[in-house]
């Protein structure tokens, strides 16, 4: 090797690692590096106690809807409303770090309060930038390019589910910094994205309203048997009939074949492939060990039927054997399958459950079989069945549109951001 090349080799080794985005808007491709700062030259932590419990509101941070209250997210409180003084006060555009890990945080997330004022368990790192025109942080901490650092600078806590990290260290968080104007330009970008996210979920939250009340006036209500809306061709025919639901479903038991498929319940998608799901749960080892079910069948977790965990199966398939298995005799499957899930259909559930608690609810079909239901006739199950399923196809639709939406989101969030050199760190 030359005396020239080694030279080079030398210079190339001591050059500083560039610093920008992978992608970058057409204005500031020849704007230069971006510079970095530890987090503690531009914020400060926010330390101030409640100690007078002059604040009541008792806010969480949360990896998936970031700072909100305590109670809208746990729907109850869960800090004693009277031992808030040791309470952190948050202010509007605070900053909070929550350590406690997650499969989509996996090192805590940070979330900017957009909410109001509150108060925060002191396990919350709240932090406040000097500069209130700051969203540029709120986006990047959205991305995944910060979780290096903290890996490499904490460990998990002594219940291994939240991440150990002195406050010094997590104020030496390095931060990527643009110009202001290339700040402003990758702000607005991803602020319209994500306000074109909440206006495509608000229109999702208003299929699901539109379904649950057109739920309320298909099926009658209590104490009643006929409905408050009847499509015109069912107007004048009979009151709907009570039956035993041992008289319409019968239980299907019959060994699993290992060429079929298994599936799981799930609480919001119903019955859905096992391998489709996140969490991981083991096979069992033998096809025989768990239960065939037929299309068109109704499979319901009996420990979790009381919360409307039940699916109609679309294929030929199998389930654990803790499932039930519900062959249909003559009905329409998808009608009772929105007809259990009433909220009045899953009192009556519980109500012949067994079980001294709630998480010891076993619904067996014994049991189950002696519920009373009302059921009009085929065709006027076919009818209903029909128009909700085609609402449950908009709100399918909707969700993997903000899936989509969400995706690009995410992928923009990695490539407008600068990944630190992690030999630097």
């Amino acid at each position: 090797m030359s005396n020239k090349d080694t030279t080079e080799m030398s210079l190339k080794s001591n050059e500083k690692p560039t610093l920008v985005p992978r992608l970058r808007f057409s204005e500031f491709l020849d704007a230069g590096d971006w510079k970095v700062e530890p987090l503690r030259k531009l914020a400060a932590r926010s330390t101030k106690k409640n100690v007078k419990g002059e604040h009541t509101r008792v806010l969480t941070n949360s990896a998936e809807y970031g700072v909100m209250d305590q109670r809208d997210y746990f729907e109850k409180d869960i800090a004693n409303q009277g031992n808030l003084d040791g309470y952190y006060i948050v202010e509007k555009g605070d900053y909070v770090y929550n350590p406690r890990i997650s499969t989509s945080a996996p090192v805590g997330p940070i979330s900017k309060n957009n909410v109001g004022t509150g108060v925060m368990s002191p396990l919350y790192t709240v932090f406040r930038f000097a500069s209130s025109d700051n969203n540029f942080f709120a986006h990047y901490f959205n991305s995944t390019h910060w979780h290096h650092y903290m890996r490499k600078s904490s460990s998990t806590g002594a219940r291994h589910d939240r991440m150990s990290i002195a406050n010094d260290v997590f104020m030496g968080l390095p931060l990527p910094v643009a110009s202001p104007d290339e700040q402003k330009k990758i702000t607005d970008c991803l602020s319209s994205l994500q306000d074109l996210i909440s206006a495509e979920g608000q229109k999702l939250g208003a299929l699901k309203t539109h379904k649950n009340g057109l739920m309320q006036q298909l099926f009658p209500r209590k104490g009643t048997n006929v409905p408050r809306m009847r499509f015109p061709e069912f107007r004048n025919t009979e009151p709907w009939a009570e039956v035993a639901a041992g008289q319409v479903f019968s239980n299907r038991v019959e060994r699993g074949n290992s060429l079929l498929p298994i599936y799981s319940v799930t609480m919001t998608d119903g019955l859905v492939p096992r391998a489709s799901l996140a969490r991981r749960i083991d096979d069992i080892a033998k096809a025989s060990g768990n239960k065939t079910v037929r299309k068109g069948d109704i499979a319901y977790n009996m420990m979790r039927m009381w919360q409307g965990a039940l699916g109609v199966a679309p294929e030929d398939c199998m389930v654990s054997p803790a499932y039930i298995v519900l062959e249909p005799k003559g009905v329409n499957p998808f009608f009772f399958h929105f007809l259990l899930k009433l909220p009045q259909t899953l009192r009556i559930l519980t109500a012949h459950s067994r079980g001294l608690t709630e998480d010891r609810l076993r619904l067996y079909y014994d049991d189950f079989a002696k519920v009373p239901l009302l059921c009009p006739s085929l065709p006027e199950q076919e009818k209903i069945a029909d128009c909700l399923s085609s609402i449950d196809d908009l709100i399918t639709a909707q969700g993997q549109q903000i899936d989509r939406l969400k995706a690009h989101k995410k992928g923009l969030l990695q490539q407008l951001f600068p990944l630190f050199n992690e030999a630097s760190l």
